[in-house]
């Protein structure tokens, strides 16, 4: 019997013009990957001695403490948030998320509160804003667990990161950083800053399993988190990473030191180059190149037109884009359309020009 394929089962696969986003399946695993993957799959492991083992591994190459793998990043907003309320006392990870008699208390700070957050409240902890220095230091208390970071927005934190680490450490409070989709670079930039902990997705810029998570810092905590978490009978049991997952995560994170992410870069404007060429002489149409911000670290092309001079809206274009065949993603702004190259393959960018134009100009 045939391998079933996206397409026998009627789904439409596409070209990702938008980055590393979970709905359009984030990122595609290194060939690397996908061989350490099948080659875990061989053979039976004990998890604990797994997940140490890999530990210790991730640690040396990524130059920090300890690293953990987990079924994600929003996993490990869990099981951090889980080891810092209950550590790895077995009655108190039992107890979870009913936090009676632990410190039950997590600080964040304005417009650091996203969408992810539920998976920091799943364990029963109270989020409380402190908006400046004087509020954070009065803040921390016995009942504070942990010092919740998101670091999107740490470019315009009214409490900058390392302020934020000296306040909450003067009472032993862990500070976690989220940096989903971010670069995890060597030497780690929020653990100099003072961050106990950070995470990555697994499956964005490492291109490693969709469904991991790559945590670096504390030993301590980190262990604490995994006793919180699978095969563990836990409140992040149902989160689990298998052997599989694990190993292709470190696959990928051994991988990621070697890439040359300056050829990369190289890779994409080239790409966007053979875009922008493409629309270039039609009819108002402008382009520039836009810097990434600290998630879905590439260049972005921006393509803007008058829409008086075009027979299209951006976001007719965007639909019929969508509609195409092959099916081509990515997002359209107020004057326009954009092109991220991060996630796309070797030749795509040649069909992207191409049906674009013809999108355009009303083809």
């Amino acid at each position: 019997m045939a391998l079933p394929t996206y397409q026998s089962i009627g789904v439409r696969p596409l070209i990702n013009c938008r980055g590393t986003y979970t709905i359009i399946s984030g990122s595609l695993m290194l060939p690397e990957v996908c061989e350490a993957m099948m080659e875990a799959a061989k053979a039976y492991v004990h998890l604990d001695e797994l997940m140490d083992a890999v530990g210790a591994r991730i640690a040396e190459v990524m130059q920090c403490d300890w690293g953990l793998v987990t079924n994600g990043c929003a996993a490990a907003l869990t099981q951090v948030t889980s080891g810092c309320v209950a550590g790895a006392d077995p009655k108190k990870i039992a107890q979870l998320p009913d936090t009676t008699g632990m410190k039950d208390r997590v600080l964040y700070q304005p417009g650091h509160l996203h969408g992810y957050t539920h998976a920091i409240r799943a364990v029963g902890v109270e989020m409380v804003e402190v908006e400046d220095h004087d509020a954070l230091a009065s803040a921390i208390d016995d009942r504070t667990a942990m010092f919740a970071f998101f670091g999107d927005r740490a470019d315009d934190s009214a409490i900058p990161l390392e302020d934020v680490a000296a306040l909450c450490h003067r009472k032993a409070v862990p500070v976690f950083v989220d940096a989903a989709a971010e670069r995890p670079d060597v030497p780690n930039a929020y653990l100099q800053a003072g961050a106990d902990v950070v995470a990555y997705s697994g499956g964005k810029c490492l291109r490693g399993p969709q469904s991991s998570g790559l945590v670096l810092g504390r030993k301590d905590i980190l262990q604490a988190a995994f006793a919180n978490g699978a095969p563990h009978h836990s409140l992040g049991r149902a989160m689990k990473a298998g052997k599989e997952e694990v190993m292709g995560l470190l696959s990928a994170v051994e991988q990621w030191v070697l890439r040359d992410h300056d050829a990369e870069w190289a890779e994409w404007e080239g790409w966007l180059q053979v875009i922008a060429d493409a629309v270039a002489d039609l009819p108002s149409v402008t382009t520039r190149v836009r810097m990434p911000g600290r998630s879905n670290v590439a260049p972005i092309l921006e393509i803007h037109w008058a829409c008086a001079s075009l027979p299209i809206v951006p976001d007719e274009a965007r639909q019929q884009l969508s509609d195409s065949d092959p099916r081509i993603e990515l997002f359209t702004h107020e004057n326009g359309v954009e092109v991220m190259p991060y996630m796309m393959q070797p030749g795509e960018a040649a069909i992207v020009a191409r049906r674009l134009r013809e999108v355009l100009f009303g083809d």
